[in-house]
């Protein structure tokens, strides 16, 4: 286990969490939401530093980074563990659950790198879970990544606090950053999290020249209010993202949302009509084939 970076110890050995918007105040032998940083003797831990449950080779457009370096792989790697609670995860089995449920590598920062290296990929995608749950592992993989002249990709749902992100955006190349919707209360209910960390992220991400994209994962029901699209595309044009690819992905029932339709091609058309009148250059449909 690694020490984690960012707590704070408290009174009755209860240590805080300060990652991640939640702070959560953990006890003794006790996780936080992520279920991968635990309380151990008043120290803050990661149980999954150096212990990846995925690893895979993927084009890199699969993140999806349509605008960068496209035609290219990347080796992607996950840990168990999410710090959102979404209804609809597409990977539960690996993100909801705590790290002894599920087989890992072991793998340090050098192993990594020398694995995506003999593979011949110029690049390595933080992705599937969310990586921000194992920021000192990402840290020291991506400084050791750009130290032998790879890329560093962060596929995440954004919601982490500023100073921690502060750290890792150095070794950053290009992010992917799922927007669950421009409401807070569909955030709070489908995803357990809030909206303004999320934007924060987005504009810090940009600030610090990092390539960025976003997705947008339109579900029939919950976030597929066309008015709400409209305002979430005007607040990516006004703040400098115009530029910026919008993925609209389409929605499939999963996990705790079995009884929801996947989404109609004919919504998806419509959100990308909304945003390209909103000034949006470049506008992408996913899982439409």
């Amino acid at each position: 286990m690694k020490e984690c970076r960012y707590y704070k110890r408290l009174e009755d050995g209860l240590v805080e969490c300060t990652l991640c918007p939640h702070h959560c105040r953990i006890a003794e032998g006790k996780t936080g939401i992520c279920r991968s940083r635990r309380n151990q003797g008043g120290v803050l831990v990661s149980e999954v530093y150096g212990k990846p449950c995925l690893l895979a080779i993927d084009p890199i457009e699969k993140k999806p980074l349509y605008h960068f370096h496209p035609g290219t792989t990347c080796l992607s790697l996950a840990c168990t563990g999410c710090n959102f609670r979404c209804l609809n995860c597409q990977n539960h089995d690996i993100s909801q659950v705590s790290p002894s449920d599920v087989s890992h590598y072991e793998l340090s920062p050098e192993d990594v790198v020398a694995l995506c290296q003999k593979h011949h990929c110029p690049g390595i995608a933080y992705t599937y879970t969310e990586p921000l749950t194992y920021l000192e592992y990402i840290i020291d993989c991506a400084r050791m990544a750009h130290e032998a002249g790879l890329w560093n990709i962060l596929v995440t749902a954004g919601y982490v606090c500023q100073e921690p992100l502060a750290d890792l955006l150095p070794y950053l190349d290009a992010a992917n950053v799922d927007l669950k919707s421009f409401s807070d209360d569909i955030y709070h209910k489908v995803s357990g999290g809030h909206l303004q960390p999320v934007l924060d992220t987005i504009l810090a991400i940009k600030q610090a020249g990092v390539w960025v994209e976003i997705t947008n994962l339109v579900i029939p029901g919950v976030n597929d209010d066309m008015d709400m699209i409209r305002q979430m595309c005007c607040w990516l044009a006004d703040n400098g993202l115009a530029e910026a690819p919008l993925h609209f992905s389409r929605f499939f029932p999963r996990y705790k949302m079995q009884d929801t339709p996947p989404t109609p091609i004919a919504t998806l058309k419509a959100a990308k009509r909304v945003a390209e009148e909103e000034g949006i250059k470049h506008v992408y449909l996913g899982n439409v084939y």
